[in-house]
């Protein structure tokens, strides 16, 4: 062997016995951590169902972006008047999933006028939550 393939062979070996202690000696986390975790996000959703929609909207985070008043600022675009470009179920398929409108011609525009910023998909909120921001950005 060649000094250059022992130095590769040595290396290789450290790696995999560094590998095999890592997964010798990692400890599985407590059930009772997992359990408790889950029980948290549950009540945290059973919460937000006692929510108005202006609070979901505070508590989701819209008005960092959109602002205070869903006026729109420099980061994103005004939530009102809503109701001209969407129907109930369209919006409440737009927040739980954006990417799949990004191709329309309206989302062409604002990527163009509010570049590097991207909105978040809500997919994981409670459907119920989102059908009331829903409601209430179809009447602002």
């Amino acid at each position: 062997m060649t000094k250059p393939q022992i130095w590769v062979a040595a290396f290789l070996a450290a790696f995999i016995l560094l590998f095999i202690l890592q997964k010798a000696t990692k400890k599985e986390e407590a059930p009772t951590r997992d359990l408790s975790s889950q029980m948290n996000n549950q009540m945290s959703e059973e919460n937000t169902t006692e929510l108005t929609a202006a609070q979901l909207i505070s508590n989701f985070g819209c008005t960092n972006c959109h602002g205070g008043e869903l006026q729109g600022t420099q980061m994103a675009p005004a939530l009102i008047n809503l109701s001209e470009h969407w129907g109930k179920e369209t919006l409440l398929n737009y927040l739980r999933n954006p990417n799949d409108f990004m191709d329309e011609a309206r989302f062409k525009e604002y990527r163009e006028k509010y570049p590097n910023q991207i909105m978040p998909p809500y997919g994981n909120k409670n459907i119920k939550d989102l059908g009331k921001i829903v409601d209430y950005l179809l009447t602002k």
